[in-house]
């Protein structure tokens, strides 16, 4: 479904939403630029899947170390969860440092993605995706 104006998009607003979440392919027409409209958990997946966590896991000094090679993230816990939990609010303040700021910095401006999947994602979710399901 593609609408050619924000007014049509509007008027047609429900049966945007529906086709969406549906996982039809949905646009609308903006000036010169077109957006897509797609069902946040199909996206959220798609993300998790083509986004590696690339997390790495450290035991030193009685405790636990995560990193994300590339990124200026790294966490630290006297166990292996609290580890994990100040990793995802070290993502979370990571995504939202990049909405406020950093999405043009050109050597942040590639983490799109990352910063996607992180706003989609519920903490149990990210928590999966570091380190894999049940760990």
């Amino acid at each position: 479904m593609h609408y050619t104006s924000y007014s049509e998009a509007r008027a047609h607003f429900k049966d945007l939403l529906d086709d969406a979440g549906r996982g039809r392919v949905v646009t609308v027409q903006r000036e010169h630029r077109s957006a897509a409209v797609v069902d946040q958990e199909r996206l959220r997946a798609l993300l998790a899947s083509s986004v590696p966590a690339r997390a790495e896991v450290v035991a030193e000094a009685g405790g636990w170390s995560i990193f994300i090679p590339g990124l200026p993230l790294a966490a630290d816990g006297a166990t292996f969860g609290v580890a994990v939990d100040e990793m995802v609010d070290a993502l979370r303040e990571y995504a939202e440092d990049w909405q406020d700021r950093l999405l043009d910095a050109p050597n942040h401006a590639g983490n799109w993605g990352l910063v996607q999947l992180v706003g989609l994602s519920t903490d149990e979710q990210l928590r999966d995706w570091l380190v894999g399901p049940g760990r």
